[in-house]
C-alpha cells in the first residue's frame, strides 16, 4: 500500500500505472505517510501541489469533484475569478460524475482552471485548480470513459482539510490569514474573535511568542516575513485603548462539571478559558500571587508590562473562573483532594527550576550565586536577587540568559557579561532578544564555559572559565564544545548567574499512584487529548513538553479542555480530523522554503519603534512601542493569504 503508482507533486511526475511506463519519472516530491489515522489507510492525496495515488481503486474523477468542492467552499467570494470559477468547476465535475457530463465539459474545466490559477488573488484560487490541471494532463481517459458512461461511478471515502504555512506552523492553529485580513479591512473586533476562538491571551502573545508562523511565512520568500506576532499585539492593544471589553459567549454542554486547574500560566489560564465557555464550573490554583506562571516570573517587563497579563487573565476570571492565589498543589492542598472533589484535574505547572551546571562551588550556597530563574523571579517582584554585587556573569544561551543580563543593567548593576559554551551562532534564544541585548551593550564571551566559582568567606569572588572549540556535532545536531587545555582564566566578579536550563517539580504528584513520567521529570500524555495515564488527570506546558514556548503551552491547554468537556459528557477524548493532518503535514510539509513567487512586488516589513538603547536599558519600561492603525493596515497588506486546500481518499 505504500508504493506510490502516480505522483504529480511538485510537477516531479512518477508513473508506475503500467508495465510500459513502470518506473518512469523521478522519485515523488512527497514523504506521504501510509496512514491518516489507526483505521484508515491513505489511498490517495490531492493538495496545493498536486495528486498522489497509492491505489487503482481511487477513481481520479470523483477525487477531483470531492477535492473542486471543498475548493469551492473555502473560497471568500472576494475575487471573481475564484469565486465564480471555482463554483462552476466544482458544478461541472458533479454533473460529470452523475454521468450527464460532455467532452466540452472536460474542455471547459481545462481552460476554466487556468484562468482561476492564474488571476485569482490568493492561495485558494492560485493553487486549487493546479491538481485537476494534473489530473487532467495524466489521466485523459479516466474523464473520457466519464462523460462516455462507461465506468460505474461511486463516491469515495474522503477527509478534507484548509491550512496555510503560517497556521500549520502555529502550535495552536491560529487562523492567521483570516485575522491578518480582517486588520487589512480595519475590522479590528473581527479580527480579535478569530484569535480567540482558540487563543484568550493575545496581548501577551502577541509580545513574547517566539513566532514560529513567521518562520514559514511564504512573503519571506520574496522579502520579509508579515509580523504575524506584532499585528495580533495590535488588535489587543486597540481594544484596550478604545476602552472595550470582550464578548465572551458562553455556550453550555449537555453536561456540565467542576474542573480543577493546577497553575494559572498560559497553559491553565487557556484551559480554564476554554472550559468556561462550555458551562463548567472552574477553579485554579496558583502558588504565587498573581497570574501567569513562567511568563509573570521569566519575562521581564520592558517585554511584557504587568498590567496586559493580568488584565488578560482578569477578563477571563469575569467569564466566572475563580482563581486561588498563593495556593500550592501538593502543599496547601493535596491533588489527590482535587481528584476525588473536582470531575477532572488539568496540570499546568511551570519549569520554574533550575538545571544545575555540574560546576565546582554551585552546591555550597555561596552568596552572590542566584539560579536564573530565582533572579528573574526576584526582578519581577521588585526586589535586587543580590543588591551587594555590582559585576555580574550571567552563563547560559537561551531568553532565560539573555534576560538576565538586559535585568541586571536595569537594577544599576556595573559590569554585564554573558558565557555562552558555543557561538552566537549556535544561541537558541530568539535572534531579536540577542540584537536587543548587543545594543545595550552586553558584553558576550563565546565559546567559554565555566569550571569553578571562586569565593571568599562564603561570598562569590570571581568565576574561573576555559575556553572552548567547536567539535563533532552532538545530538542536537549542534557542534559539540570541547575545551582548549590550558587555557583557564578568571572573571572578575561578584555574582554568578547560572541560566542554562529550567526543570519541573512534580513533587505534588507525591500520594497519587499510576502517574507515567518520564526521565526529564514530565508528565507523560496522549500528544493530542493530553490525558495521563490517571484518567481524570490531564497536563500540558512545561510540566509536559519541558521548558518551551508559551503558545505551546496554550495549545495544550486548549487540547485538554476539549478533552475534559467531552469526558465530562461521557464521551472518550478524541482525535479529530484536524488532529491527523497536523501529523500528516509533519511529513507533507505545507512551507517550502526555497519556493520562488515570482514576480509579485516587494514591500518590507513594518518594523516597530523601539526605546532608544541608552534609554532603555536601564529602565523597565515597554522596548517596543506597537504599531500604529496606517501601520498595521499597512502591514497587514502584506499578507499573500496562502492556504492550502488538501484531501485524503482512505
Amino acid at each position: 500500500m505504500n508504493e506510490i503508482l502516480f505522483s504529480s507533486w511538485g510537477d516531479q511526475i512518477t508513473d508506475n500505472r503500467n508495465a510500459a511506463n513502470q518506473g518512469s519519472g523521478t522519485d515523488p516530491q512527497i514523504a506521504l505517510p501510509e496512514q491518516f489515522n489507526q483505521d484508515a489507510a491513505i489511498k490517495a492525496f490531492i493538495g496545493w501541489d498536486g495528486i498522489v495515488l497509492r491505489s487503482a481503486d481511487v477513481n481520479i474523477v470523483d477525487l477531483c469533484r470531492a477535492y473542486m468542492a471543498a475548493v469551492r467552499d473555502q473560497s471568500c467570494g472576494k475575487c471573481i475569478p475564484c469565486q465564480t470559477g471555482t463554483n462552476v468547476m466544482a458544478s461541472t465535475l458533479d454533473k460529470i460524475c452523475r454521468g450527464d457530463g460532455t467532452s466540452a465539459d472536460v474542455e471547459n474545466l481545462g481552460a476554466i482552471a487556468h484562468v482561476v490559477s492564474g488571476s485569482a488573488k490568493c492561495g485558494i484560487g492560485k493553487t486549487g485548480p493546479i491538481a485537476l490541471l494534473h489530473a487532467l494532463d495524466h489521466f485523459p481517459e479516466a474523464f473520457a470513459d466519464a462523460v462516455n458512461g462507461d465506468v460505474q461511478m461511486e463516491a469515495g471515502d474522503y477527509h478534507a482539510n484548509v491550512t496555510a504555512p503560517c497556521a500549520d506552523a502555529c502550535p495552536i492553529h491560529l487562523d492567521i490569514p483570516r485575522y491578518v485580513e480582517f486588520i487589512k479591512e480595519g475590522k479590528f473586533k473581527e479580527s480579535l474573535d478569530v484569535i480567540r476562538c482558540r487563543l484568550p491571551i493575545p496581548g501577551i502573545v502577541g509580545r513574547v511568542c517566539v513566532r514560529p508562523c513567521e518562520e514559514s511565512c511564504r512573503r519571506a520568500n520574496l522579502d520579509d516575513a508579515v509580523s504575524i506576532k506584532y499585528l495580533k499585539r495590535f488588535v489587543a492593544d486597540h481594544e484596550l485603548a478604545m476602552h472595550k471589553a470582550p464578548d465572551y459567549t458562553v455556550h453550555p454542554s449537555e453536561k456540565t462539571g467542576k474542573v480543577a486547574i493546577v497553575g494559572a500560566g498560559p497553559a491553565g489560564v487557556t484551559c480554564a478559558y476554554h472550559l468556561a465557555q462550555k458551562g463548567h464550573s472552574v477553579t485554579v490554583f496558583e502558588g504565587l500571587g498573581e497570574p501567569g506562571g513562567m511568563s509573570a516570573m521569566g519575562i521581564p517587563d520592558y517585554r511584557l508590562p504587568r498590567h496586559i497579563l493580568r488584565g488578560e487573565v482578569e477578563r477571563i476570571q469575569e467569564m466566572g473562573v475563580t482563581i486561588n492565589y498563593n495556593t500550592s498543589v501538593g502543599k496547601d492542598v493535596t491533588l489527590s483532594r482535587l481528584e476525588e472533589d473536582y470531575d477532572a484535574v488539568f496540570i499546568g505547572i511551570g519549569a520554574q527550576g533550575s538545571s544545575p551546571m555540574r560546576v565546582e562551588g554551585e552546591e555550597k550556597g555561596y552568596k552572590g550565586f542566584v539560579p536564573g530563574v530565582q533572579y528573574l523571579r526576584d526582578i519581577n517582584e521588585g526586589r535586587d536577587p543580590y543588591p551587594e554585587g555590582k559585576r555580574v556573569v550571567v552563563i547560559g544561551g537561551g531568553n532565560v540568559a539573555i534576560d538576565c543580563v538586559r535585568c541586571a543593567f536595569r537594577i544599576n548593576k556595573e559590569d554585564v557579561n554573558l558565557v555562552y559554551r558555543r557561538t552566537r551562532a549556535e544561541m537558541p534564544a530568539d535572534e531579536v532578544e540577542i540584537v536587543d541585548a548587543e545594543e545595550e551593550e552586553v558584553q558576550f564571551h563565546f565559546l567559554t564555559t565555566p569550571v569553578r566559582i571562586l569565593e571568599e568567606n562564603g561570598v562569590v569572588k570571581g568565576l574561573e572559565c576555559i575556553r572552548m572549540k567547536l567539535g563533532t556535532p552532538d545530538e542536537s545536531g549542534r557542534r559539540r564544545p570541547v575545551p582548549i587545555e590550558g587555557s583557564e582564566f578568571v572573571f572578575d566578579c561578584d555574582t554568578v548567574v547560572p541560566a542554562i536550563g529550567q526543570r519541573v517539580d512534580l513533587s505534588l504528584l507525591e500520594g497519587v499512584d499510576g502517574v507515567e513520567t518520564t526521565a526529564w521529570n514530565t508528565i507523560i500524555v496522549d500528544d493530542v487529548t493530553k490525558q495521563t495515564s490517571r484518567p481524570k488527570l490531564f497536563s500540558a506546558g512545561d510540566c509536559e513538553t519541558g521548558p518551551g514556548a508559551l503558545i505551546t503551552a496554550c495549545a495544550g491547554g486548549r487540547k485538554a479542555a476539549q478533552s475534559i468537556d467531552r469526558q465530562i459528557n461521557g464521551l472518550a477524548p478524541e482525535y479529530t480530523d484536524n488532529d491527523h493532518f497536523h501529523k500528516l503535514f509533519r511529513d507533507v510539509k505545507v512551507y517550502d522554503q526555497a519556493e520562488d513567487l515570482g514576480e509579485i512586488g516587494k514591500s518590507r516589513r513594518k518594523h516597530l519603534e523601539m526605546l532608544s538603547p541608552d534609554t532603555r536599558k536601564y529602565v523597565f519600561d515597554e522596548v517596543e512601542q506597537g504599531y500604529s492603525t496606517p501601520e498595521a493596515i499597512e502591514e497587514a497588506r502584506r499578507c499573500l493569504r496562502c492556504y492550502r486546500v488538501s484531501m485524503v481518499a482512505v
